[in-house]
């Protein structure tokens, strides 16, 4: 049946043409925008999910220049420590030379106190951004933000990388030893707090040791072995060395003697100070007398046992004094009061350069942990940075894969669309034309 008031394929091909020409603007508008989802209507859950990585994303963009701001800052404190350590290698090397006989204390001294100018200098120095991980004006940890964590549940914390700051100030007050200047009662009480196996004399008061009149003799192939029996804050006990093939500038050897000392502090023990005076002989040892002596101090427990030579050396007898005295201070240790130590370096005296000697090690040994910590945080950030780049791609990739169109394939339904188009044109101008055909039964 034929009528004129309801065109039934004309709404049909209309409904058609429709459907395409929508088909067709959203091609358009992926191919315009780039996007598949280009928001809530086009598909509300994957814009969501999108939105929140895109705010990720947005997020770790922080991270990764708060993680470039504080490689930077852990970076200049690491370089710092390593000079640091340099000039503290400088610094030694002028106290071993101040270790042996016919050289110039008093100039050495001068190349030493510069060297601790400029390591003031370095410390000060070292800041990024006003932030000074090595100068010792506080002790909290400085704290890096390296990511968001996201748990299941959409609760968002942040991570952060802990630096600790290393204090290498050479300003800290410290205190320098003071030996102790109270007499013990007698001998007796004396060789309580420090004995030896032979036949040592302990000096009970303040006089100074007489340099090998009363002291042991300890023969070449030979050892004597000193105990430290007790301990309390403010003891004070001495080695003394006769007798010692000290180099010479230049060349050559000199017989000197040489005085160790340690005055206990409170938390010390038995076993601390022998451990301290045999590190201090040792090292003298190393500095300023030849290693084919074979010269030995080694210490096990409270017991130290020094040795001259063995079946191969032809070496002269050791003299060997010992000493107590109460009533002294303790002074500062390098694992106290940043580097502050040195400001007590004086190598000007026997017992000065002795001390320096052992005391140098302490502080280079905290340097090198400075620089060894600074460096395991800056590699962890570095670490972290390159991580977080790489998680920021990983991201964008797979916000892309979510809401990007796929442009080849809309190319392809663009030209089918099109084509659709111009057909449900053609589709609907021959459906309009069919009520013409009824004029045609009127003729």
């Amino acid at each position: 049946m034929s009528s004129i008031l309801t065109n039934t394929s004309a709404m049909v091909a209309l409904q058609t043409l429709k459907g395409i020409n929508s088909g067709l603007e959203k091609t358009q508008a992926e191919i315009s925008t780039g996007k598949s989802v280009g928001n809530a209507k086009d598909n509300a859950a994957v814009f969501a999910i999108s939105k929140v990585m895109e705010s990720d994303v947005r997020g770790f963009k922080g991270i990764s220049d708060s993680l470039s701001l504080g490689e930077s800052t852990v970076a200049v404190a690491r370089q710092a420590a390593e000079t640091v350590t340099d000039l503290l290698t400088d610094m030694k090397g002028k106290i071993v030379a101040a270790q042996e006989e016919n050289v110039d204390r008093a100039k050495i001294q001068t190349d030493i106190v510069a060297l601790r100018e400029q390591i003031a200098s370095v410390v000060g120095a070292a800041q990024f951004n006003g932030l000074n991980l090595v100068d010792g004006s506080s002790t909290d940890p400085v704290n890096v933000l390296s990511s968001l964590d996201r748990d299941s549940s959409g609760n968002v914390t942040a991570g952060q990388i802990q630096v600790n700051r290393q204090n290498l100030s050479v300003t800290t007050p410290v205190t320098a030893q003071a030996f102790g200047t109270t007499d013990l009662a007698d001998t007796a009480a004396a060789s309580a707090l420090i004995d030896s196996a032979g036949s040592v004399t302990i000096h009970d008061d303040a006089a100074t040791i007489d340099g090998g009149t009363s002291n042991a003799a300890v023969a070449n192939n030979a050892n004597e072995v000193i105990t430290i029996g007790q301990v309390s804050e403010g003891d004070s006990f001495q080695i003394d060395l006769g007798n010692v093939p000290v180099n010479v500038a230049g060349g050559g050897v000199a017989t000197g003697q040489r005085t160790f000392q340690f005055v206990a502090g409170a938390t010390d023990g038995t076993a601390d100070v022998a451990q301290n005076l045999a590190n201090q002989i040792s090292a003298f040892f190393e500095a300023a007398t030849d290693s084919s002596l074979k010269l030995t101090a080694t210490v096990s427990g409270n017991q130290i046992t020094i040795t001259n030579g063995d079946a191969g050396t032809t070496n002269g007898a050791l003299d060997i004094g010992l000493r107590a005295q109460t009533g002294g201070t303790p002074g500062s240790s390098a694992s106290t009061g940043g580097l502050g130590l040195l400001q007590t370096l004086d190598v000007t005296t026997d017992a000065g350069a002795t001390g320096a000697l052992a005391s140098i090690e302490g502080l280079i040994q905290k340097s090198i942990d400075a620089a060894a910590e600074f460096g395991s945080a800056q590699g962890r950030i570095e670490i972290q940075n390159d991580f977080i780049g790489k998680l920021s791609d990983s991201l964008k990739a797979g916000i892309g894969t979510l809401v990007d169109a796929n442009m080849e394939e809309a190319s392809a339904r663009l030209q089918a669309l099109q084509v659709q188009q111009q057909l449900g044109v053609q589709a609907l101008s021959i459906a309009n034309q069919a009520p013409q055909n009824v004029l045609a039964l009127f003729r």
